[in-house]
């Protein structure tokens, strides 16, 4: 027995128990490999595999000494395997256990996005689609979901109250996909997101919305939709550029935006329009402000859209200005009226740059119908504004054909106010436009403040406007004061 050396067993136990006089007897054996493989597999191999076993513990017993030894060492052995076996179909159990698990999770995420679809207003069929073809946003969900729990499982050890916790699996995705404000999928984050140029993109949904005078498309009227649900909230339409406001809206809008291909369809837009001139960081803007854009082929729709607009002259980086002022240009109904506003222009015998470049420079123009641009146009030609000037005055200041008639009246009767004739006042609308789509308060009431503060009586003012008619159009602060 002096020369035998110890079995495994014994000498594990008392490498753990060093102050252990003595090894217990060989019928502990079983209790103490059990605990011995209470260790994961998966952190050290276990000394009773075979490649460990030294081959005189396999060999058939000599005597009854080492018979008793090399059974002791098979019993070993023997419960070894077995519970390695058994740990083995635990394991394989709880994996197959867990897939089963997650695609019922899946499934009733699924069902829940495609409830949530149904009650913002798409058909059954398009929001069944939709929900089995975002297994993205389907993931988002779930993984929101399990953050949720997570937090509740730490809020109540804390002892604090979380409410929701109670709720089944299928109800907190559902509540999740209504309230969730980022989309994780479609635009990866990066298309909407929150930026700090909101109010420019609030005000120009708000020019946009002001100045459509014609009968909007489908296209159309749903980002109309878009936007009232957006100004609908505290903050209005300046929340339009923020992500966790403006996304909910968004796919109730355009429900169909969930299941976009990402690779095929988004990013080659978002490429395209940076490749025809827009900033980078406008592409967002023209997303938010025509969502409708997302659906269409760049091959089959937005080219020979945008190729319409060869007549007046666009290329690539007029379009791609043209986009950013006004994203409707690609709408079917801005297109139609499109035809119908140069056919207006000829006939008003508007010189054919004068008209292009009035529309390039505000292609909200194009939004308006021809009898409200008829009504602007009469205006001019009552104060002797026709033909060539008329030209000038629509290429100079484009932005007089959206103002409404009585605004325009107004500042005519301001100036006669001043004691300008008609005449007077048609050769400063020939010579400097923009006046007379300047704010009377804000602007033009400013600067005859500052005259009389510079010295300047009333009764001169009329010459005064005569000679340098621009001065209505200069800044006080930063041109006016310092020269």
């Amino acid at each position: 027995m002096a020369n035998i050396p110890l079995p495994l067993y014994q000498r594990y136990y008392m490498s753990c128990n060093s102050d252990t006089a003595a090894p217990p007897p060989l019928m502990a054996a079983p209790t103490l490999h059990r605990r011995h493989c209470s260790f994961s597999s998966y952190s050290f191999s276990s000394p009773y595999n075979s490649q460990f076993l030294k081959p005189h513990l396999l060999k058939s017993p000599q005597n009854p000494t080492k018979t008793s030894m090399s059974i002791s060492s098979s019993s070993i052995l023997g419960v070894s395997l077995q519970n390695h076996r058994k740990i083995s179909r635990n394991f394989a159990a709880t994996d197959a256990g867990k897939e089963e698990t997650d695609g019922e999770r899946l499934e009733e995420a699924r069902e829940a996005v495609r409830e949530y679809l149904e009650r913002v207003g798409v058909s059954r069929e398009d929001a069944s689609h939709i929900s089995s073809n975002c297994p993205n946003y389907l993931n988002m969900l779930i993984d929101g979901v399990d953050d949720l729990d997570d937090w509740n499982s730490w809020a109540r050890s804390s002892s604090q109250e979380i409410t929701g916790d109670s709720l089944e699996f299928k109800k907190k995705v559902y509540q999740l996909a209504e309230q969730k404000g980022d989309n994780g999928y479609v635009f990866e984050g990066n298309i909407i997101s929150d930026s700090d140029d909101h109010e420019v993109i609030g005000k120009n949904a708000r020019r946009m919305m002001a100045h459509l005078s014609i009968s909007a498309d489908d296209e159309v009227q749903q980002t109309l939709a878009f936007f009232e649900k957006i100004q609908a909230r505290r903050g209005g339409l300046n929340l339009l550029g923020c992500e966790h406001t403006s996304f909910r809206h968004l796919i109730e809008s355009f429900p169909r935006l969930l299941f976009l291909p990402l690779q095929s369809r988004v990013k080659p837009i978002v490429k395209f329009l940076e490749n025809i001139g827009v900033p980078k960081g406008c592409v967002r803007n023209i997303l938010l402000l025509y969502p409708p854009i997302l659906s269409y082929d760049i091959e089959k729709d937005i080219r020979p859209r945008l190729r319409s607009y060869e007549k007046i002259g666009a290329k690539d980086n007029d379009l791609g200005k043209m986009l950013v002022k006004y994203p409707w240009i690609l709408s079917p109904s801005i297109l139609e009226n499109f035809e119908k506003v140069l056919d207006f222009f000829d006939e008003e015998k508007v010189p054919k740059i004068s008209s292009s470049r009035a529309i390039k420079a505000w292609p909200h123009i194009l939004g308006c119908s021809v009898n409200k641009l008829k009504v602007m146009v009469e205006q001019f030609c009552e104060i002797g504004i026709t033909n060539k000037k008329l030209g000038h005055v629509i290429a100079t200041s484009p932005q007089l054909l959206l103002r409404k008639p009585q605004e325009f009246v107004q500042v005519v009767i301001f100036f006669k106010g001043l004691g300008l004739d008609e005449e007077a006042i048609a050769r400063t609308l020939g010579r400097c436009p923009e006046i007379f789509a300047a704010s009377i308060d804000k602007t033009l009431e400013k600067k005859l403040e500052f005259l009389s503060n510079v010295g300047i009586p009333k009764s001169h003012l009329p010459r005064v406007i005569r000679k340098y008619p621009e001065l209505f159009v200069c800044d006080v602060d930063r041109a006016l004061l310092p020269r």
